[in-house]
């Protein structure tokens, strides 16, 4: 509504300023009319009408119904009808005035003069036009991705790891009687992420909570994987208010853990996670071992499918993403732009 007012707003101003400049700030002689004996004050009000008439049909009419694929023809055939028809009007009006006025013009004298006045207001309403449906394209569009980002998220949300679920649970079970205190953080940390994920997560969330939920993860995991794995990670952050697109982060995580090797040495199992925030950039750098015959890795999952598709669409030239296969070794490394 505010827009809308600032524009209906510009409009009237323009054509204040428009009738202004030719009917009283100027010396203006057109066809006959002139400011010094007052009559061309009292023509341009109904010239400028026809003017404004020219445009607005073009805005609100003809270019919205007919300039389509299958109406172009029509929209042409009514626009030069139009301006023909409305210039014609004019010259009509313009040999009463000359009466009234008593000036001796035919009624040609106008009639040129006016064709091609019509024809510029004509053009500036057709590319007004233009601009508006061009500008509606864009806002939809946004609107489009919008709501496919928040389709996405819920698909997201919704899409709750089963084994992450399963193990987690029955990591709880088997720590309780045996660490009780670990038992409890355990299942702390776990509904902490659930909760998060579930309904802390809207469109965008403090960077520090999204580290938070990633950190908490990485704990249950390296808690459920225990002696199984060689887990080094660091997790830093400047700036902890700065925002970022939630679960953007973790299915490179959890990729890391769902598929790292499983070998009887601890040292053939390794996990390296470096997650830092420099300068309002976030760089995520993923190295784990995984085994050869692993065909679920080489095809990808829908997670990071999904991840991708998101960074495209919110930080579409913000970000960098490489995923490399190294011998044994599967390796992230993701910058994103927060700026």
């Amino acid at each position: 509504m505010e827009n809308k007012a600032i524009t209906i707003l510009g409009h009237t101003l323009f054509w204040l300023f428009n009738y202004w400049l030719v009917a009283i700030g100027s010396d203006f002689n057109w066809n006959g009319f002139t400011v010094a004996d007052g009559s061309l004050t009292y023509a341009y009000i109904y010239g400028l009408f026809f003017n404004a008439f020219m445009f607005y049909i073009q805005v609100f009419w003809l270019y919205p119904k007919f300039y389509k694929p299958k109406k172009k023809r029509v929209f042409y055939v009514l626009t030069i009808t139009s301006i023909i028809g409305i210039s014609f009007l004019e010259s009509y009006v313009d040999t009463i005035a000359y009466k009234y006025f008593s000036i001796d013009k035919p009624f040609s004298c106008g009639l040129i003069s006016s064709f091609l006045v019509h024809i510029t207001y004509t053009t500036a309403g057709f590319y007004y036009a233009l601009k508006i449906a061009f500008k509606k394209s864009e806002i939809l569009k946004r609107k489009l991705i919008e709501e496919t980002y928040k389709t996405e998220l819920k698909y997201l949300k919704a899409q709750l790891n089963p084994h992450f679920l399963f193990n987690g649970i029955n990591n709880v079970y088997h720590l309780i009687g045996k660490d009780d205190d670990l038992a409890k953080e355990t299942l702390h940390q776990f509904s902490d992420l659930l909760r998060y994920q579930l309904y802390e997560s809207n469109a965008h969330t403090f960077l520090e909570k999204e580290l938070d939920y990633i950190s908490k993860y990485i704990k249950i995991e390296e808690t459920r994987r225990g002696a199984d794995i060689q887990l080094d990670y660091e997790i830093k952050l400047e700036n902890p208010k700065l925002k970022i697109a939630p679960l953007l982060l973790i299915p490179f995580v959890e990729n890391a853990f769902k598929h790292c090797s499983n070998h009887m040495d601890s040292a053939d199992n390794k996990i390296c996670i470096i997650l830092k925030e420099v300068e309002k950039v976030v760089t995520l750098n993923i190295i784990n071992d995984f085994d050869s015959d692993d065909t679920s890795i080489k095809a990808g999952g829908i997670g990071l499918k999904n991840v991708k598709k998101r960074l495209s669409i919110l930080y579409k030239d913000l970000y960098q993403l490489e995923i490399q296969k190294k011998e044994n070794k599967h390796i992230i490394n993701l910058s994103i732009n927060l700026q």
